[in-house]
């Protein structure tokens, strides 16, 4: 499928002023560093002289300091630091701010990797190759499968000057600030079974508290592969435990042989209990006893040793452990500032940090192999993250936020051209390839792929989500949207437009949906998005590809919807219910509205009622009174349900067809319609989808986008 690739002229993004270079060109600097410079010397040259008496810095940190002192004097003017390819070890993270604040967006400070050298700025120590032995016959060693003993190597660490190590905490959702292993930039595995996918409760045993109590559970296991586990060296099992849209990570306080029964040390946050139709479902991990595959380790926290099965010979490979626990790259309170072409590598934190800036710009970076988000920006204004790489990340990709809700003055920061993909490694549940909080923020021509769960999380107003691909998304979750929001109705005038998103989520008997407006949310408008293989829905549930559960005044206009279980579904509730909310009875932690809608804003008064008039009246609703959702100028094309629930709209304004409606090339997933379609008769004021235009664009930041591959090319 190629037809996605744009051409610059397509679709522009106005960018700053920042020299835009061709791939061989060796910028002009104020400063260069090498990983063969010396910080004594000047900087001011790009490689060594013949005497190696004056050439570039070898440290960003002393070219930073620099550039400071030499703008000092020029403070109007812009810079430049140049670096070359290399890997660059940092054991802090790299500390950008005011001083750092170019003048304007025409004389920006840049921070870039020279065109053609890939720069790696990384939070992990290398471990030699001859660093590792053959384990010893007798000790923990003893534990390990005889028939895979030999093919286990160990690494003391104390040996190498690594004595932090961190700790798993009892409960969390994934991701602690632990050391992680990288054989050739790829994650490892700590020591786990099953060694791929799921085991099944087989019968709870006591469901215990959840979140407001402190009673464990108890659940009954079948077979005797526990029996092996040495529950005072500390195991963890990862599991869904009540709730297919909730992963959590619990230790085990005792192993019971005899009634095979498992007890944890605290409660799940929603207790052991059947809450979805699915097995509950978990694996365990750091147990020396299950490494037993390639590319499995496991650290003894005792005696500082590390235990690994390489997946390829050692000699020649990179393994690294990430050891900062830190951003590799903190902006704070900074202004027009260029970050350009960086990989950003292994720390036990996130990646790049954005906080309290004004048109920070990161381009063309790539971010991986982070234990938490790969780029994070918060607070102040007009920020953008353009044409990167992220993933393979522990909790998400982007994160967007900013702005004032009460004011609803707009953030403005943006998020376009990147590929987010693999970016729920540890927390397996919300984490999301871009995550928008506040107000009036854009993600755009993004491209997002693979992940257990969500992969995109709104919360707030007026932001803009365009023109971006979502697929293989949802993948071993239920109850959820590829994207998601809810529980605030304050929260509203999204617009959602000229997406693509296919082969959203799997059956597991509740349902999934592509966009999931849950828990009363309303206020959003689904424009001119594509769907195809989008969700799906148990036999009792009302899941669509556009879900609403509870809340009403969503919109959902010229979309195409094609072989969709559901197109529109919708769970409305019932006066009571909704009363109940409005008025603030429900006291649950997150879940009293009327702390959402008098006190975080105030949505009976200016400026929510003069932008959102639909709010008027709102906190006084009118029992017996409809609430809906509209929808009108949609195609469904093999579908097998136009819709469920509060959908109103009228019948003319829908066409349903279980034939090609003129599609340009279905078969290899172009869902362009030709001019000659008769869609545009049967709905007259349907409008063309610029289908050609979704998804990642080639420019001068990303010469050649990925190819998307369509299924069965």
């Amino acid at each position: 499928m190629t037809i996605r690739k744009l051409s610059a002229g397509l679709s522009c993004v106005v960018v700053s002023a920042m020299p835009l270079l061709a791939a061989a060109e060796m910028p002009v600097a104020d400063f260069y560093v090498s990983t063969a410079g010396n910080d004594a010397w000047s900087g001011t040259l790009t490689v060594p002289n013949h005497g190696l008496t004056d050439g570039p810095f070898q440290t960003l940190e002393k070219a930073r300091d620099a550039l400071r002192k030499s703008r000092s004097s020029d403070p109007v003017r812009g810079g430049t630091v140049a670096v070359h390819g290399g890997f660059y070890p940092l054991s802090g993270s790299l500390e950008l701010g005011v001083q750092d604040s170019g003048h304007a967006p025409g004389a920006p400070v840049v921070f870039r990797a020279i065109p053609g050298e890939p720069v790696i700025l990384g939070g992990s120590v290398e471990l030699p190759a001859e660093a590792f032995t053959r384990v010893p016959d007798a000790g923990l060693a003893e534990r390990l499968d005889p028939a895979v003993r030999g093919h286990v190597l160990q690494a003391v660490l104390g040996k190498l000057g690594i004595q932090t190590l961190g700790s798993y905490p009892v409960k969390h959702d994934g991701g602690p600030a632990v050391p992680e292993l990288f054989f050739n930039e790829t994650r490892m595995t700590l020591a786990r079974w099953p060694d791929r996918g799921w085991t099944h409760i087989a019968r709870i045993v006591s469901t215990g508290s959840d979140y407001t109590g402190t009673e464990p559970g108890v659940f009954e296991y079948s077979g005797d592969r526990p029996a092996r586990w040495k529950v005072e060296d500390g195991v963890w099992l990862h599991g869904y435990w009540a709730f297919d849209w909730n992963a959590e990570i619990l230790q085990v306080q005792a192993i019971d042989l005899a009634t095979r029964q498992i007890r944890f040390v605290r409660q799940a946050v929603y207790s052991v209990k059947q809450g979805n139709p699915s097995p509950r479902r978990y694996y365990a991990f750091n147990v020396i006893e299950e490494l037993d595959q390639p590319g499995e380790y496991f650290i003894d926290r005792k005696t500082g040793t590390l235990y690994f099965w390489p997946p390829a010979p050692l000699d020649g490979a990179r393994i690294t452990l990430s050891m900062l626990r830190a951003p590799v790259l903190s902006v704070k309170q900074a202004s027009n500032l260029v970050v350009h072409g960086f990989t950003i590598d292994a720390t036990i934190g996130n990646g790049i940090e954005v906080r309290d800036s004004q048109a920070v710009s990161i381009r063309a970076c790539q971010v991986r192999n982070v234990t938490d988000i790969g780029i994070v920006v918060t607070g102040g204004t007009s920020n953008t993250v353009e044409a990167c790489d992220i993933h393979d990340t522990g909790k998400g990709g982007i994160t967007l936020s900013g702005g004032d809700r009460k004011t609803l003055r707009p953030g403005g920061h943006a998020a376009v051209n990147n590929h987010i993909w693999r970016f729920a490694s540890h927390k397996l549940t919300y984490s999301d390839a871009l995550r928008l909080e506040g107000v009036g923020h854009r993600a755009a021509h993004n491209l997002i792929h693979d992940s257990p769960h969500e992969a995109v999380h709104l919360s707030g107003n007026d932001h803009v989500f365009e023109y971006n691909i979502v697929r293989n998304v949802c993948t071993e979750t239920d109850d959820c949207g590829a994207l998601y929001k809810g529980r605030n109705p304050s929260c509203r005038g999204n617009i959602i437009r000229y997406n693509f998103w296919h082969h959203i989520g799997v059956h597991m008997g509740h349902g999934n949906a592509a966009i999931y407006f849950d828990d009363g949310d309303g206020g959003d408008r689904v424009i001119g998005n594509v769907f195809y293989r989008c969700g799906s829905h148990g036999k009792t549930s009302s899941f669509g590809s556009v879900f609403s559960h509870g809340g009403h005044e969503n919109q959902a206009e010229n979309n195409i919807f094609i072989e969709c279980a559901r197109a529109l579904g919708s769970s409305p509730w019932k006066d009571e219910r909704w009363i109940s909310k409005v008025k603030g009875n429900e006291n649950r932690e997150g879940w009293n509205w009327a702390d959402k809608l008098l006190k975080e804003v105030d949505i009976t008064r200016p400026p929510y009622t003069t932008r959102y008039p639909e709010l008027i009246g709102f906190m006084d609703p009118e029992p017996g009174k409809p609430r809906v959702n509209r929808a009108r100028l949609n195609l469904m094309v093999k579908c097998g349900e136009v819709s469920s629930g509060s959908w109103q709209y009228a019948p003319h304004e829908m066409c349903v067809t279980n034939a090609d409606p003129g599609f340009v090339n279905a078969a290899a997933g172009d869902f362009r319609l030709k001019p000659e379609s008769a869609v545009f008769k049967q709905l007259p004021g349907f409008q063309p989808i610029p289908f050609e235009k979704i998804g990642l664009y080639a420019d001068i930041l990303r010469p050649v986008p990925p190819r998307e591959p369509w299924p069965g090319e």
